[in-house]
């Protein structure tokens, strides 16, 4: 075999190992980020319990239980999508869940129902998630390049 064959192959190996690298890489991102928005929700269920249990508090604590917890569902729906175009809708609904979220945390912070420097954690984490998924949604919409 012919060194310029060699060189060639150990090229191809070097690729292989670097896009395997890559794809490792993608993989411990994407279970990080999960991990991050399990316990995100579960921090959320744990403030929201505490909440006072009066009728207003009950009905903005329901919906944000249920846009909070939509995030995370609709990421790991979007992981088993059949095509891109479910998985971009997935993302999407993610980041419009993140966005009412803080909705529903202003509202209870602006109406004395929950501490202001209690709420802030949330809606700066929720902040982060939501620049994440628009982030990846313009990568997949492919108006942003990697």
């Amino acid at each position: 075999m012919g060194w310029k064959r060699r060189a060639v192959e150990a090229w191809d190996n070097e690729n292989k190992i670097l896009k395997i690298k890559m794809q490792n890489d993608k993989v411990k991102i994407k279970n990080e980020f999960k991990k991050r928005l399990y316990e995100f929700t579960l921090k959320l269920i744990e403030f929201i319990d505490g909440l006072p249990n009066d009728n207003v508090s009950r009905r903005i604590g329901d919906q944000l239980l249920r846009s909070g917890t939509s995030i995370i569902g609709n990421y790991i729906e979007g992981q088993s999508a059949s095509s891109k175009k479910d998985f971009t809708n997935y993302f999407n609904i993610s980041l419009k869940s993140a966005n009412e979220s803080k909705l529903w945390l202003a509202l209870l912070r602006d109406s004395k129902r929950a501490k202001a420097q209690d709420v802030t954690w949330f809606l700066r984490e929720l902040d982060e998630i939501a620049n994440i998924f628009g982030s990846s949604l313009l990568t997949l919409r492919g108006k942003r390049q990697i």
